[in-house]
């Protein structure tokens, strides 16, 4: 305990050591992540500007800023380091590792000069971690702004110290400014949780205990013990696992299959149960013409193809085609576009693809049951223009998965009510098309694109390619393959990047080419960070996803040169060229994501007051099991809402036409009770992701779900082309159950 009361303390600290001094003429620059909570602070109550408002005047630190105390030796020097966002084609950057990457920027004021200090010419800045095991240069400062550079630390602490000139490798001089970064305000839950005794005591069996209403207490995550208050919960629903009505056994499931189809050509897709084996359980699932997943259909750009959908599961059920700008009468939505498919019923929807690029099929009634039990699919649309896409050997589509199993297999949902609501079911095995490996065979050279599309509840994945045989490498870093971007939800980006590493949240979808330039095994790799709330510890996560084996036969033909070039798509340029001269207008409409709760059990209630002091931008993994699995709609409630009229989720009324470019401000609320990372999806429509933390988005894609990390702030540019009733939504599937989502109105013209 005494640990999260010193982290506590340290908060009050900053907020009254900074929150009372006068500003100074000396910040030119001012910072929009650590002035915009101040400008809604009550105790600043100026009518000064954006640009007239001080960092340094600010109260306590938040998620994006380390406040600078200063040591005896810097006198009345303060100063604040913002941790701004990082150049990047996805929702966050980070390294392979995990480690989200900051660019940092200082405001700093009252440095006495240098030499007052002793022989010392220059101030500099380091940064390094609690431990001090290595330490970085970020370069000299002054008072004033001062762009320091990049770091990927998970916990770190900034220092200033003055030196006897600028150009020391390393800190030899006197420290006079010192702060330490958000995470590293995150503390034990408990002393307990120090002990030798809890480091060493066995995980819980899955089986172990009950919980009310029948439930058996689901599986915990490996090395991470629960606080002792939280074992006698369960969720306030009863539990579900659907299975099949009928006595026959169902049948067993078969690996995807391609199905190509030309204009006007028609499907006949049937959803129900099917049997397969999972890490040596016999499991029962949902499935498309039994395949997992979901055959994979090909079509041309601008086609139109028809699908007779059965419903041959014991739910109600619909199809969604997630991503495509299709008539809205076929988008699959019960309740807002059809009625339910009931069990036996059957209905046929007309799908016209408008753009090229990949995208995804799947229910959009009680999804958190249904799309974990295995009803996805893609859908590849090519395009039409033959150099649309680079050269490459080969194609492959991925969808990547989670699956969360017990002993006995599928954990159960919640019938009355999804559980999970809080975080969202995270997976405890790894599925990538279907199954827990994935297993590719190339030549040497090939070059292969990707078409990832993430179809978990909720887990966001960070994917990189990774030699393991040999294991020289041969200028890739640490063996990592080096990958090309190239699209995205609704299309190609403005140009093309190189990247070591990809994140692609809930239900986005991104074109990846990759060169594979030796002979030897190489890995598909999840790698994350992870948080052990009870410990106020980061928990690397590292998981293979599958394995690519590269004969030493040389690919034929060569298109080396090819992956090198990195395109400027010109024709991509030109159209969003007619949208530039929208970028900085006013703001149109704001969303605020946020949650409410409400007769939470005591202990999960605490154990979250604790969390609040930090929340990692994105929680990649399930490391609180028991407090999620036992939250349903009857505690939690995730809103969206619209703080022009303090509406939320469905009483939201957004009304637009055919021809609208809306500008929208999206604001993930840092100061929820758990505030956590959100797939915000549009249906029916496209948008630009402008920018994100008052950074602005260099290369653009047109996106249907963008991720919004905790605390951040983002605006998107939404075109309205599309008539009808469209849903906007959380697509973490909990989240969506527990009413995070509204109907907008676009009228025809």
């Amino acid at each position: 305990m005494g640990w999260v009361i010193g982290g506590a303390v340290t908060i009050a600290f900053a907020a009254l050591a900074l929150g009372t001094e006068p500003r100074s003429a000396q910040v030119a620059s001012v910072s929009r992540l650590c002035v915009d909570r101040a400008s809604s602070d009550t105790t600043n109550t100026s009518n000064a500007t954006a640009s007239d408002r001080n960092p340094l005047d600010r109260p306590a630190s938040d998620l994006h800023c380390v406040d600078l105390f200063s040591t005896a030796l810097g006198g009345d020097a303060r100063g604040v380091v913002e941790m701004g966002r990082v150049a990047t084609p996805f929702g966050v950057a980070v390294t392979p590792e995990g480690h989200h990457r900051y660019a940092l920027t200082a405001w700093i004021e009252d440095l006495p000069p240098p030499a007052s200090l002793g022989p010392f010419n220059a101030y500099v800045a380091w940064a390094t971690t609690p431990v001090f095991d290595h330490i970085t240069k970020l370069g000299e400062v002054t008072n004033g702004t001062n762009v320091l550079g990049e770091v990927a630390l998970n916990k770190f602490l900034v220092m200033v110290s003055a030196e006897a000139s600028a150009d020391v490798a390393g800190r030899e001089g006197r420290l006079v400014l010192r702060g330490r970064s958000p995470s590293s305000l995150m503390e034990a839950h408990d002393m307990l949780a120090q002990a030798p005794s809890a480091a060493q005591a066995p995980p819980m069996s899955s089986g172990a205990g009950m919980g009310g209403n029948n439930w058996m207490m689901p599986p915990v995550y490996p090395g991470v013990r629960m606080l002792p208050g939280l074992m006698g919960l369960s969720p306030r629903s009863s539990p579900l696992v659907p299975a099949p009505t009928d006595a026959g056994d169902p049948p067993t499931v078969m690996p995807r299959e391609l199905v190509e189809l030309p204009d006007g050509g028609t499907l006949d897709l049937e959803a129900g149960f099917v049997r397969r084996e999972l890490r040596g359980r016999d499991v029962v699932m949902m499935a498309f013409n039994r395949q997992h997943p979901g055959p994979l259909i090909k079509v041309r750009e601008k086609s139109t193809i028809f699908v007779n959908f059965t419903n041959r599961t014991s739910l109600p059920t619909a199809v969604h085609w997630h991503g495509v700008r299709l008539d809205n009468r076929f988008d699959g939505v019960p309740g807002v576009t059809q009625d339910p498919v009931q069990p036996g019923e059957t209905f046929q929807y007309r799908i016209f693809f408008r753009d090229a690029g990949i995208y995804w099929y799947h229910p959009h009634h009680r999804e958190d049951v249904q799309q974990e039990m295995g009803l996805y699919g893609n859908m590849l649309v090519d395009p039409i223009p033959d150099d649309y896409y680079n050269r490459v050997n080969r194609e492959e589509v991925l969808m990547l998965d989670d699956i969360l199993l017990s002993e006995n297999g599928l954990v159960p949902f919640g019938d009355e009510s999804a559980n999970y609501m809080l975080m969202g079911r995270f997976g405890n095995l790894m599925l990538v098309n279907g199954e827990p490996e994935f297993e590719l065979d190339v030549d040497r050279g090939e070059v292969v694109r990707f078409f990832l599309t993430n179809v978990s509840n909720t887990r966001t994945f960070n994917v990189s390619f990774r030699r393991l045989e040999p294991a020289e490498s041969s200028g890739d870093t640490d063996g990592i393959l080096s990958m090309k971007v190239v699209g995205s939800d609704v299309g190609r980006f403005e140009h093309e990047v190189i990247v070591t590493n990809a994140v692609i949240a809930t239900a986005e979808r991104y074109v990846l080419e990759v060169r594979f330039p030796e002979a030897g095994l190489y890995n598909l790799v999840n790698h994350v960070q992870g948080i052990n709330h009870r410990r106020g510890v980061f928990l690397p996560e590292t998981t293979r996803l599958g394995s690519i084996r590269v004969s030493g036969r040389k690919a034929e033909p060569d298109y080396s040169d090819t992956f090198r070039t990195v395109r400027e798509h010109e024709d991509v340029v030109r159209e969003i060229d007619a949208y530039r001269p929208l970028f900085d207008k006013a703001v149109d409409r704001e969303l605020v994501l946020t949650l409410e709760v409400s007769d939470l059990p005591a202990p999960v209630e605490q154990a979250m007051l604790y969390d609040w002091i930090y929340f990692n931008p994105v929680e990649w993994t399930g490391t609180m099991p028991m407090m999620n699995w036992a939250s349903s709609g009857t505690e939690v409630g995730w809103i969206l809402r619209d703080p022009a009229t303090g509406l939320e989720n469905t009483d939201i009324d957004w009304s637009f036409r055919v021809g609208d470019v809306v500008k929208i401000r999206i604001v993930n609320d840092r100061d929820s009770f758990h505030a956590m990372q959100h797939p915000l999806h549009i249906h029916g429509q496209r948008f630009l992701v402008l920018e994100q933390d008052g950074v602005q988005n260099d290369n653009l894609v047109w996106k249907d779900t963008v991720l919004l990390p905790t605390g951040s702030t983002t605006d998107i540019l939404l075109e309205l082309s599309n008539p009808g009733r469209w849903m906007v939504h959380c697509h973490i599937a909990e989240h969506l159950e527990s009413g995070m989502k509204f109907v907008m109105e676009v009228e025809g013209q």
